[in-house]
């Protein structure tokens, strides 16, 4: 994995997920309802997302913080940031347990990332978001991402062919 400092902000502690956060992530990570919006079906068991995370910690292209609370290291859910090919765009992409749902704790830690992300050189950060999912479309308009366009079918996932929003943040655009 890409090197994945900690970061931390007023009441987070954002540091480099690993496959003993599986566990914690698993509640989430295998709820049909929370997975909807997924690419994927819901995980199954502990152990295939132990694998999942073991998987994503071997790749090269992809950072991934888990979100913890200051003082608490149990996973409440993720930051993931993959380098594209340009070298100076990331894609974005996060979950948060639904527990943490409404709290501000998905802006705070994406928000933290993204500062990251464009302290490090990114001139851009894009996400691609069901059109359906409120949620997260609402979060990236918060963080002053621009709506750029709309891939018609371009996912085949557990709950048929959708649609992708693909949003973007230009560095310039960034204001904390």
């Amino acid at each position: 994995m890409m090197d994945t400092p900690v970061i931390e902000t007023a009441r987070l502690r954002l540091r480099e997920r690993t496959p003993g956060d599986a566990e914690a992530m698993y509640p989430s990570l295998s709820d049909a309802g929370f997975m909807t919006w997924w690419s994927r079906a819901p995980f199954t068991s502990v152990e295939e997302v132990r694998e999942s995370f073991t998987a994503d910690a071997a790749s090269t292209d992809w950072r991934v913080w888990a979100i913890t609370r200051l003082g608490d290291d149990r996973a409440i859910g993720y930051v993931a940031a993959g380098l594209k090919r340009q070298g100076d765009v990331s894609e974005i992409g996060y979950m948060l347990a639904r527990a943490e749902w409404g709290s501000g704790v998905a802006r705070e830690a994406v928000s933290a990332v993204i500062g990251y992300l464009f302290a490090s050189g990114q001139r851009r950060i894009f996400a691609d978001t069901d059109p359906e999912n409120a949620a997260s479309n609402a979060l990236l308009t918060r963080l002053g991402f621009t709506l750029e366009g709309r891939l018609r079918g371009e996912w085949k996932t557990h709950i048929g062919v959708r649609d992708s929003l693909i949003w973007g943040l230009l560095a310039e655009e960034w204001t904390k």
